[in-house]
């Protein structure tokens, strides 16, 4: 057989890991945009219109396009453990977008890549589940490329760093959790089925939190649009990828694997990175530039020293 035929990849898979790229950077900049350069500073009612887009475009993906299969709840306690996971879910997305008020794409990013840390901390407390001890040293230089990141970033933000590293973590801890409270084999849902359960909890819960932390949003938001209709494109635009950061989450791993998922994502954020320096200019240090590259190998050397963990497990 000839090997580099057997080892092309597909024109479906390229698009898609395309696709996933752009909707995942799309989304950051976007969000970035609306709320500094543009000045929408509602980053909980923006939540709240992407969690409205997610709810809706799910519904339509699943029940109408059949993109995947409709898996329905089997009891209360699943429903109960889904509530969990949205309320998780919902604090990370809104510390997420809250922080890029204070700190640039670039440090968001940065901060972004020590999840797997703070997933192997939730996994040990939560479940005393325990690594090597290889994988755990990978996380050193993961930890050390931030604080490196930090202590030269010109627009390090005190307040926007523990928000977006309360992020990080949210997402760690939902995932960690996910793996626990959806563990059976009757509670499985595939992430396009999850987020369809998910996304309208979400947005129940942000409905209030928005009436309640960002009074008259939606008025100011109307007064806004009567000058400026272009407001109401950004909110849709916005909110349609981050629906699509899902989709093409789903069908990356669908075409590939959930460790290719996790190389391609360290790559995500590196460009992520050179894109929003490009895009916003934001200063930003040789040393910083040096910090976050060893957060990345750290990444990198975690999901590699995690593959030939399992392996040695699974032989």
């Amino acid at each position: 057989m000839d090997s580099s035929s057997s080892s092309s990849i597909p024109w479906s898979t390229i698009w898609v890991v395309i696709s996933w790229y752009s909707s995942n950077i799309g989304v950051l900049l976007m969000n970035k945009y609306l709320l500094t350069n543009y000045g929408f500073k509602f980053p909980v009612f923006l939540t709240m219109c992407h969690m409205m887009s997610c709810s809706i475009f799910s519904f339509v993906g699943i029940q109408v396009m059949e993109i995947v299969p409709f898996q329905s709840l089997q009891s209360k306690e699943q429903f109960v453990k889904i509530c969990v996971l949205s309320l998780v879910f919902c604090f990370s997305v809104v510390c997420g977008n809250v922080s890029l008020n204070y700190i640039p794409v670039s440090f968001n990013q940065a901060i972004g890549a020590t999840t797997p840390f703070f997933t192997a901390i939730c996994a040990y407390v939560v479940s005393r589940k325990r690594e090597a001890w290889l994988t755990y040293a990978t996380l050193l230089p993961v930890v050390a490329g931030v604080i490196i990141a930090s202590e030269s970033e010109p627009s390090f933000n005190l307040l926007g760093f523990i928000i977006c590293l309360s992020s990080t973590f949210s997402r760690a801890f939902k995932s960690v959790l996910q793996d626990l409270l959806l563990s059976s084999e009757g509670e499985k849902l595939n992430s396009m089925n999850l987020l369809l359960y998910m996304a309208p909890m979400a947005m129940l819960v942000l409905l209030p939190a928005t009436l309640l932390m960002e009074k008259n949003v939606i008025q100011i938001t109307v007064d806004v649009a009567r000058n400026d209709i272009k407001i109401m494109g950004y909110l849709v635009f916005s909110s349609s990828l981050a629906y699509f950061v899902n989709l093409t989450n789903f069908l990356v791993t669908k075409h590939t694997s959930a460790l290719t998922l996790q190389v391609l994502g360290n790559a995500k954020g590196a460009v992520a990175v050179v894109v929003s320096i490009l895009i916003f200019k934001n200063p930003i240090s040789m040393i910083g530039m040096c910090g976050y590259a060893l957060t990345v190998l750290g990444v990198i050397l975690y999901t590699e020293a995690k593959k030939r963990y399992s392996s040695n497990i699974t032989n």
